[in-house]
């Protein structure tokens, strides 16, 4: 009797382990991936992503496989308009029928206050793309919580937020202002995150006596998933603004965009759409890697009167043509790196000194690469595949 006892207390103690098991099981798989109920759902270590976020499918209840698995819970597609994986097509809205006027109108799909509501363009400037856009201002539509439309230039703000002007001064995601020297010659990453990276070709002069050069951007290139665009200002000797000084290329081939009245390229790969279009008839261009970033681009020689003030005894051959540009993003995560895209990690705080004529911002060893078109470098994060037109090494 006492063996029998035993027995059935075996079984039972038995049983109790696999139901505690298999509930320990679904706890986890309710969660994510596996990641011991820490509603996360991509190995993203108990950071909550996922959380906070109005429900944006990022591991809750849907095995967490809409974030991008093995993101180690940076947010990816989340605080930055993100639609679960931050990855395809993410506009703000969707284009309803324009007015009888010709005022094109938007239906908001951001989230919040201006979520599904209609903006109407004003009708000064009725198109978000004027066919003239040299004579014309653009419709400028904000879903986010302005929810407004407003008339502006399709061209860089080098005061406004994400752009990146001058020798090379930049404004952070933070709003705060700083300069980055880098050097002649030298490759930067502006950005580099899980599926995006940015990098910078700098050029630039040292007059004699002074121990650092004098920089300034003169091409980028977006890399991302297989591919890589690169925008580049061409080395001019004499500025004339009715010559277009863009060079453009894409995987590696130069590409064209004529002056008609479309005036862009167009390539859809994968779950992206690349659109680079003309904003002027020479020497503007708005580049759109839908989900990623959106960029104004302009380029501008360095003027006379302007190397005089700041001494920077330029040759007399060389213009030093170089970019205008103010970047926006879209989908980065909280641990995105780079010399402007750290500056958009939530609760950021500027290291420059605020309050001097020039905020110097450091990092050269961090961030600099081995060519404009490798995503190698010692802080770099971005983990694209290789292609023909990315380099590895």
């Amino acid at each position: 009797m006492v063996n029998i006892r035993s027995y059935v207390l075996v079984v039972l103690f038995v049983v109790l382990i696999a139901v505690e098991a298999t509930v320990a099981r679904a706890d986890a798989n309710g969660n994510g991936n596996g990641n011991k109920g820490n509603s996360n759902g991509s190995g993203d270590k108990g950071n909550n992503n996922g959380n906070d976020n109005e429900g944006n499918n990022n591991g809750n209840e849907n095995t967490g496989n809409n974030n991008g698995n093995g993101n180690k819970g940076n947010g990816n597609g989340n605080k930055n308009g993100g639609d679960n994986n931050g990855n395809g097509k993410n506009d703000d809205f969707d284009d309803v029928e324009p007015l009888p006027t010709g005022q094109e109108r938007v239906s908001c799909k951001a989230k919040g206050g201006c979520h599904l509501k209609t903006l109407v363009c004003p009708a000064q400037c009725p198109e978000k793309k004027p066919k003239n856009n040299k004579r014309k201002k653009g419709c400028h539509v904000d879903c986010s919580s302005k929810c407004e439309v407003t008339c502006k230039w399709r061209k860089p703000n080098c005061n406004g937020y994400g752009s990146l002007c001058y020798d090379p001064r930049f404004v952070g995601g933070d709003g705060v202002m700083f300069y980055f020297h880098g050097a002649k010659g030298g490759n930067f990453a502006i950005v580099s995150d899980n599926n995006l990276q940015i990098n910078a070709h700098f050029i630039g002069t040292r007059p004699q006596g002074r121990t650092r050069d004098f920089t300034w951007v003169q091409a980028l290139s977006v890399m991302f998933d297989t591919h890589n665009l690169v925008i580049a200002a061409k080395k001019v000797s004499q500025w004339n603004s009715n010559i277009d000084s863009l060079i453009l290329s894409w995987d590696g081939e130069e590409i064209n965009i004529s002056n008609d009245e479309a005036a862009e390229w167009r390539a859809n790969k994968e779950e992206r759409e690349v659109i680079v279009e003309r904003t002027d008839e020479t020497n503007n261009v708005r580049v759109r890697v839908s989900g990623l970033v959106e960029m104004d681009i302009k380029v501008r020689p360095v003027g006379k009167r302007e190397s005089m003030i700041h001494n920077y005894q330029l040759p007399d051959d060389d213009a030093f043509a170089h970019l205008e540009t103010q970047f926006k993003f879209r989908n980065l995560s909280d641990l995105v790196e780079g010399i402007l895209g750290k500056t958009y990690r939530p609760g950021y705080v500027s290291p420059v000194k605020i309050g001097v004529a020039m905020p110097m911002m450091g990092g050269e060893d961090k961030y600099q690469t081995p060519s404009l078109l490798s995503p190698l470098c010692n802080a770099c994060r971005f983990q694209g595949k290789s292609a023909a037109g990315i380099a590895t090494i």
